[in-house]
């Protein structure tokens, strides 16, 4: 079993909800041999620097998150892909500590799987940029005003990616024009959504 690391020990420590479950996927997974770290403020398990897992806390169920959970065989029918935009990440939800202790073994196999599929230097093929849908009002809106199009083109593909998703998301095209409207000057200034 690898090593607790103390850095990591504050988020089990502040935990008010599942505390018991976080503690038991945190031994099952530091059993399988995985190193500890802190990132984006929760427990994440690397082999050899490369992120396999990442505990989740939420408030209906708590989670492990497997990075490339989509390239993963699942027997069990287990692994979750949060929504239809996530294209790597799969979790296995938890209600209770007692679930998760009788998915144990079940649960030390997909992370064992999970660190083959990184030593095998397996990817997920991520759609691109291209291979999204861009709205009609923002293409028609990029052909009135070629500077807004020049300045898209620029952004980097997860920009890009991050607009065209944020402007397909309505059914209504009014609220659709008004995403766009709203980004115009952030675009035209190179920056992305959330800049």
């Amino acid at each position: 079993m690898n090593e607790m690391n103390p850095k990591v020990d504050f988020f089990f420590d502040k935990a008010q909800k599942w505390r018991e479950e976080f503690e038991i996927l945190r031994n099952i997974v530091l059993a399988c041999g995985l190193a500890e770290e802190l990132k984006w403020g929760k427990p994440c398990y690397s082999s050899k620097k490369s992120n396999i897992v990442i505990i989740q806390g939420f408030k209906e169920y708590c989670a492990l998150l497997f990075f490339k959970g989509a390239l993963l065989n699942d027997p069990n029918s287990i692994l979750i892909q949060q929504t239809e935009n996530v294209q790597s990440g799969r979790q296995i939800r938890f209600t209770s500590a007692q679930v998760i202790v009788e998915m144990e073994p079940v649960l030390k196999a997909y992370i064992e799987e999970a660190i083959e599929v990184e030593k095998a230097g397996m990817k997920v093929d991520l759609k691109k940029t291209e291979d999204f849908a861009i709205p009609e009002e923002f293409q028609n809106k990029m052909d009135e005003i070629p500077a807004l199009k020049t300045a898209f083109d620029a952004l980097t593909p997860g920009r890009q990616r991050a607009y065209l998703f944020y402007f397909s998301q309505p059914k209504q095209s009014k609220t659709r024009m008004s995403r766009i409207e709203k980004s115009l000057r952030h675009i035209i200034d190179g920056k992305g959504l959330n800049d």
